[in-house]
């Protein structure tokens, strides 16, 4: 579970590395204007139930996952990196949780907006998502997970003793779905929501997140998912900032 305005091409067969770390061959463009300059690569560094109103099924369609093949969609999910308890479970999934889990895989279950919902069964087995932590001081993205299962029932909805049980569902004609996820990596450095905000009206322009944020599962474009990406590859334009107050003085 990206792009500046300006354009930097990459030269035709130049290698270079993508958002799963490895080589490939591209020639592909990636604005990069406005972006903060790369650093050396250094180790840097739930599942969000508050969607608000499910709405209904009806007048809530899916956002599109947008205009790529579909061996190349992506997505955004949101999981909770600190502990929310209801009726006695602990809501908390972080990245960490994830990566605990065997094989590093888990059902991601607990969604209840139809939008949210039609997203999710939109995934396919190997589509990428931004891994979001949310409902927490600062969020931010923080790895990436990969698809490993399509979409099936959601077993929670039928358990009276779960929070997100839901009594208008039933196994035969259930409402919600899940979908396997399995943990790709972490990203070099965690990159806050205040900082991508910083390029709302570049990179990324209507980018679903900053546009309609709320959805725990979204879709994001291949540009916008490349560009999250490469700020692993740059400073933390807001620890700089920080560094700069402490040294002035400035509390």
């Amino acid at each position: 579970m990206v792009k500046k305005e300006g354009e930097a091409r990459s030269k035709g067969g130049k290698e270079r590395k993508n958002a799963l770390g490895t080589s490939q061959s591209t020639t592909k463009v990636v604005k990069t204007e406005g972006m903060p300059a790369k650093k050396g690569r250094e180790k840097g560094s739930v599942r969000s139930r508050k969607e608000g109103k499910a709405g209904s099924a009806k007048s809530s369609k899916a956002p599109k996952a947008e205009e790529a093949p579909e061996e190349e969609r992506f997505f955004l999910v949101k999981g909770e990196p600190e502990s929310r308890i209801e009726k006695g479970v602990d809501l908390k999934f972080s990245i960490e949780d994830l990566k605990s889990r065997p094989n590093q895989t888990e059902a991601w279950d607990g969604v209840r907006n139809y939008q949210a919902r039609n997203v999710m069964r939109s995934m396919r087995v190997g589509d990428l998502a931004l891994y979001y932590h949310s409902n927490c001081k600062r969020p931010g993205v923080v790895g990436i997970c990969r698809i490993v299962k399509e979409a099936y029932p959601d077993h929670t909805q039928f358990n009276p003793q779960h929070p997100n049980h839901d009594p208008k569902s039933s196994p035969e004609n259930p409402r919600w779905d899940m979908v396997d996820v399995k943990f790709v990596r972490d990203l070099r450095r965690f990159v806050s929501l205040e900082e991508l905000k910083g390029y709302k009206e570049g990179g990324l322009k209507d980018m679903f997140l900053l546009t309609r944020g709320r959805l725990s599962v979204q879709p994001v474009s291949r540009e916008h998912f490349d560009f999250v990406v490469a700020l692993e590859d740059t400073p933390d334009p807001l620890e700089d900032k920080t560094k700069t107050k402490k040294k002035s003085g400035i509390s």
